[in-house]
């Protein structure tokens, strides 16, 4: 039987698979999210498939996805010679790339020698457990059955479905938090001992200084006040901005607030309050943001807000800190994972707790130094050459253990 080695970064070797001595191993991705989605689940995808890339170049990493989507995302992966994408040859309308997407792809899989395959976005196709190729799936949350009052009750019929159907062809599932994790095992009644928490993985380029001539620059394009906190996120009634406006009476007058994400209905029930409220010189809208302008945002702010009700992680916090921002978020979910020790937290509807909480950070300059210094040591196991080395310590693991 073939065999599967994968030398460990401590030992800082190669890593090299060898189904037998003349084929590489060839790790196959769903990469739909990768190339369509700009945040979120597709941000997840690209940094990983980049981290993966760098972290050994002996691997083949092949990304299935029904089409090239957008350029622009496409672009953000790296140019690594591993890096292999492929597309459906006959699937040319949006019913056969989905047909393709759950499982016509499996038969693209066998026929690319594929020995391993990672659903990126809590998916697996139908059937591939029948091919003996081995599989991973992550899964970010379970809000839709937490909180399915989010959700329209279809939408919540067919993520319960899939998720169901998921269970029974997954080898190994990645969490990517704790809270995560307990919901697998309390809400689909998965092994806890053939899950695993890998924290998402978080570029660094949210570290890197950005020059005073790039802040004016972007200040000036998106006409934001001299002080102000923000809030990056979709504009949706989980992510519960309404939060931090409702704080805003009770804080300086000065001190504005920044909200950057992609408006939904909710988005007109937060701007009728700002409205009734008179606070609308205060609160300012952003959305379609290139990602290039989102590093001088984040650092001409003076705190990070983020009241989310439910989350699987909270990658913006992360974004935050490695920005030099104190933070500010909400209890319930798995925010503490993502924040640490060092940022402050408050109930999901307590208005003047956000407000104090933003106010101690602001108060005292050395309080707000001594937190961010030791927020930043904390972020560090969310940083990519760890992930990297965690994923593929958990390839190993699936394709040792079946």
């Amino acid at each position: 039987m073939a065999t599967f080695v994968i030398k460990t970064v401590l030992q800082r070797a190669v890593r090299q698979t060898l189904m037998n001595t003349e084929q590489r191993f060839i790790i196959g991705f769903d990469a739909k999210r990768i190339m369509r989605n700009g945040t979120g689940l597709g941000s997840y995808g690209r940094t990983l498939i980049n981290a993966l890339a760098a972290e050994d170049a002996s691997l083949e990493l092949r990304l299935y996805a029904p089409d090239e989507g957008n350029e622009a995302l496409r672009t953000q992966l790296t140019t690594a010679d591993n890096i292999v994408p492929v597309y459906p040859q006959q699937a040319h309308s949006a019913l056969a790339k989905a047909w393709w997407r759950s499982k016509g792809v499996v038969k693209d899989l066998k026929r690319d020698g594929v020995t391993l395959f990672h659903g990126l976005s809590g998916e697996l196709p139908l059937g591939i457990k029948a091919t003996g190729i081995r599989t991973v799936v992550t899964v970010h949350d379970l809000i839709f059955m937490r909180h399915p009052e989010f959700y329209h009750a279809w939408d919540v019929f067919i993520y319960i479905r899939k998720f169901r159907r998921m269970l029974k062809e997954a080898d190994r599932i990645v969490a990517i938090s704790e809270c995560t994790k307990r919901d697998i095992v309390e809400l689909g009644g998965f092994p806890a001992d053939r899950i695993d928490v890998i924290y998402q993985s978080c570029g660094t380029r949210f570290k890197q200084p950005v020059s005073d001539v790039e802040r004016q620059e972007v200040v000036k394009r998106y006409a934001l006040p001299p002080r102000y906190m923000l809030c990056v996120g979709t504009i949706e009634a989980r992510k519960n901005v309404l939060l931090a406006v409702k704080a805003l009476p009770h804080l300086l007058e000065d001190l504005h607030l920044v909200i950057l994400g992609r408006p939904t209905k909710y988005a007109e029930t937060v701007k009728k309050w700002v409205e009734k409220h008179t606070l609308t010189s205060r609160v300012h809208f952003l959305h379609g943001v290139p990602n290039n302008d989102l590093p001088a945002i984040y650092r001409s702010a003076e705190v990070f807000v983020y009241p989310s009700r439910y989350e699987g992680f909270g990658l913006p916090i992360i974004e935050a800190i490695q920005s030099e921002l104190p933070v500010v978020a909400c209890t319930g979910s798995c925010l503490e994972e993502a924040g640490g020790p060092d940022s402050l937290y408050v109930d999901p509807d307590d208005v003047e707790g956000l407000a104090h909480a933003v106010s101690r950070v602001l108060k005292s300059s050395d309080e707000r130094s001594a937190r961010i210094t030791r927020s930043l040591q904390y972020i560090r196991c969310f940083e990519n050459s760890d992930i990297a080395r965690r994923m593929l310590e958990e390839y190993e693991r699936v394709h040792n253990d079946y």
